[in-house]
């Protein structure tokens, strides 16, 4: 193999693709990208056996071939290099890099022991624009939680209808839900859960800044098959895929968590989003061990009060005035839960809807009703 690319364009392919690799003692392998190169581009290949990613590059190829290199060393030599066209050789599993004046080898593997990054193809597939997914993935991917004995909630849950995509996460403490509302040509309707390791990768990866946009408002490919699913971007000068995520799915039926959804809150308020959130984060340096803040909502005042104390450290309170209307209820909450709730919550105001000390509550932004976070109380003795 030998090719010439420019430096920065290398540098972007990996630093996508060293997100994937592990740091394996059982399977050293795992620890290396494949370079190849198929007819005029270059391809560089990861995987860590739940994720597989790929990423091409138009580039000049001189020579066809393949190898196998530690992705660590490779990236931080590449790193150091001026922004300048870059010469990759390979011979006798050696990989050599020119540069300018820089000149090194790095010992290679035989692409034969790379493993095999599985292939969706036939199936059916959908179109969105990559910024619009991503963003609505972010609202929910922190809220799913690793479980040995309830694996189905260790992902992401989609529902991919006509037209619309359910997102959804929860811990069973809380529960996000996220809707995009589309106009697919879906022949049927897909569940399932993704592993929220590959829900992160697909965030960080079409959210970066440094990726050239896509004039397309569906830019973003997702194709369907009974065990996995793929992630396709292409490249802006031809149809030809540019980045490839392809993740396994997580066996297992996700919660039916629209029945914990109250249908009707009997206490309503609305109120400036920032300022409760800098109010419930003051309350939290004075919280107990469970992390419990107290809310107590006076329609007839039209405020919410904010307390919470420490046999340590001492007490806190503050109230926040909002529009509030119903009966007054009061309820304690894990402050790290109503903070990571308002934090994914877009607009000025968010919508606290409150039933009692014991059921779920849900906050929603006053602006875009497309995203609700539910929230069980800290049960209080």
């Amino acid at each position: 193999m030998k090719i010439t690319i420019l430096k920065d364009k290398l540098k972007e392919g990996i630093n996508i693709i060293e997100r994937i690799p592990a740091k394996s003692t059982t399977l050293p392998i795992l620890n290396n990208i494949l370079i190849k190169t198929e007819k005029n581009f270059l391809n560089l290949s990861a995987t860590n056996l739940e994720i597989g990613i790929k990423w091409w590059s138009l580039v000049k190829v001189e020579k066809e071939g393949e190898i196998l290199v530690p992705v660590r060393i490779f990236s931080n030599f590449i790193n150091l290099l001026p922004n300048k066209p870059v010469t990759l050789e390979v011979k006798n599993l050696t990989l050599s890099i020119e540069c300018d004046n820089y000149k090194t080898q790095i010992k290679g593997f035989s692409p034969e022991e790379f493993p095999l990054i599985p292939k969706i193809e036939g199936g059916e597939s959908l179109g969105i624009d990559s910024s619009v997914f991503s963003q609505g993935l972010s609202q929910v991917v922190d809220i799913a939680s690793l479980s040995v004995t309830r694996p189905e909630i260790s992902g992401i849950y989609f529902s991919f209808q006509k037209n619309l995509i359910k997102i959804a996460a929860t811990d069973s403490f809380r529960l996000g839900e996220k809707k995009l509302f589309i106009n697919s040509q879906l022949n049927k309707e897909y569940s399932l859960i993704l592993p929220q390791g590959a829900a992160k990768e697909i965030i960080g990866i079409f959210s970066e800044k440094n990726l050239i946009q896509s004039n397309s408002p569906k830019d973003l490919k997702i194709y369907f098959s009974p065990n996995q699913i793929l992630f396709e971007k292409s490249l802006q000068e031809t149809p030809h895929p540019h980045i490839q995520i392809i993740s396994r799915l997580i066996e297992g039926e996700f919660p039916n968590y629209q029945e914990i959804i109250p249908k009707k809150c009997e206490t309503q308020a609305v109120f400036q989003k920032n300022e409760f959130l800098n109010q419930i984060k003051s309350a939290a340096l004075f919280s107990g061990k469970v992390s419990e803040v107290k809310l107590k909502v006076r329609p007839k005042e039209n405020k919410i009060e904010v307390t919470s104390q420490s046999p340590d450290l001492g007490e806190y309170y503050s109230f926040l005035p909002g529009k509030v209307k119903g009966k007054e209820v009061s309820a304690s909450f894990n402050h790290r839960f109503l903070i990571e709730g308002l934090l994914n919550i877009q607009g000025q105001e968010a919508l606290f809807e409150l039933n009692n000390e014991e059921g779920p509550s849900i906050l929603k932004s006053a602006e875009d009703e497309n995203y609700i976070y539910v929230v069980m109380p800290v049960k209080t003795t």
